[in-house]
């Protein structure tokens, strides 16, 4: 694996956990479920910036790595 992905995994969980046990929240706690909702949601996020970061660049069936029907190497399509 990549040092790059590796440092930009590292950094995304331990803003995730840093946001989630610190007292400054963009809604506050004591709110109730809204000040608990926030802090799912940058969890959700942080897991979904973790699964992106390590599919990026990843192989598609076939061996293509850009958009989907892309294909450079033959005229026409």
């Amino acid at each position: 694996m990549d040092k790059r992905k590796v440092v930009a995994i590292v950094l995304i969980a331990v803003a995730a956990i840093v946001y989630g046990v610190s007292p400054i929240d963009v809604i506050p706690d004591f709110l109730g479920p809204l000040g608990i909702a926030d802090d799912a949601v940058a969890g959700i996020a942080a897991v979904a910036g973790i699964i992106a970061t390590l599919l990026s660049g990843r192989k598609r069936p076939g061996g293509a790595t850009g958009p989907a029907g892309a294909n450079p190497g033959v005229p026409g399509e």
